[in-house]
């Protein structure tokens, strides 16, 4: 039997997040079938910035309008894919959202949904995907800490 070729991929997406009150929502897409929980993410077009990946990607998923707050990590696996043996690197940006529906996600997958930042946690298939949404989650509250030490420490 042939052994497998090797080639590299790269792909982009985002955590988008809102908050409702104090409770962190984050948006995950839906496959049926393979059956799949995950973050949106993409494959570049020949010229386009990662960030401009993240967001076309993001958007076409997801269906709402988003902006990149700031880059969060990347991740890296493997997978197979007929003869050859893929090494893919997803780099994964913070994002709100600010338009668009939810009902106008692409075709891409099945269900797209707001959910609470544990119930994400349980739902999400890829444990290197979770990981990225902790991150996004610690880089909020480190934003919000530093919010309140600076209202909180300002002259009367």
């Amino acid at each position: 039997m042939a052994a497998l070729r090797s080639a590299r991929a790269t792909s982009a997406g985002g955590v988008v997040h809102r908050t409702d009150g104090e409770r962190l929502e984050i948006v995950l897409v839906r496959r049926r079938q393979p059956p799949l929980w995950a973050l949106p993410k993409g494959t570049p077009i020949a010229g386009e910035t990662l960030a401009e990946t993240a967001i076309r990607e993001t958007s076409e998923e997801t269906g709402l309008l988003v902006e990149i707050e700031e880059p969060i990590r990347a991740i890296t696996y493997f997978f197979v894919h007929g003869r050859t043996r893929f090494h893919k690197t997803v780099h994964f940006f913070l994002m709100h959202a600010v338009g668009g529906r939810l009902e106008d996600h692409d075709h891409e997958f099945d269900e797209v949904g707001w959910f609470p930042y544990d119930e994400a946690l349980e739902l999400m298939t890829h444990a290197t995907e979770r990981e990225v949404v902790q991150r996004a989650a610690e880089l909020l509250a480190t934003r919000s800490e530093t919010a309140k030490l600076s209202v909180s420490g300002a002259p009367s």
